[in-house]
């Protein structure tokens, strides 16, 4: 079995402020994988109500992340974060499969 995606605390703790605020506590955090960006790839997250009977679940302090079967293939042993910096506050992945990354961090190549 693959080594699992990780669900780091800082962004176990922004997804629990963020369900609280919408005071729906169905929302799960999605991580995907598409094409574009300026490597390749480009992550994206969203908050979803709907989980897929295919969707990988990770679940952490009561917090949910969901992956579909395409992402996951390219977030193996990934690290799901939440960074607040100069740049702004925003879901990071810390990719380990990654050969190189733009300057964004949300953009990469296999």
């Amino acid at each position: 079995m693959p080594t699992p995606l990780f669900f780091s605390d800082n962004a176990v703790a922004k997804v629990r402020e963020l369900v609280e605020e919408e005071e729906n506590s169905d929302l799960k955090l999605r991580v995907f994988v598409t094409g574009g960006g300026c490597s390749g790839f480009q992550y994206g997250f969203s908050f979803d109500e709907n989980q897929e009977e295919d969707d990988t679940v990770i679940e952490r302090g009561g917090m949910v992340l969901l992956v579909d079967p395409m992402s996951y293939q390219y977030l193996v042993g990934a690290t799901v974060d939440y960074q607040e910096g100069l740049q702004g506050s925003q879901f990071v992945v810390q990719n380990p499969n990654a050969s190189s990354t733009c300057g964004c961090g949300s953009s990469f190549s296999i």
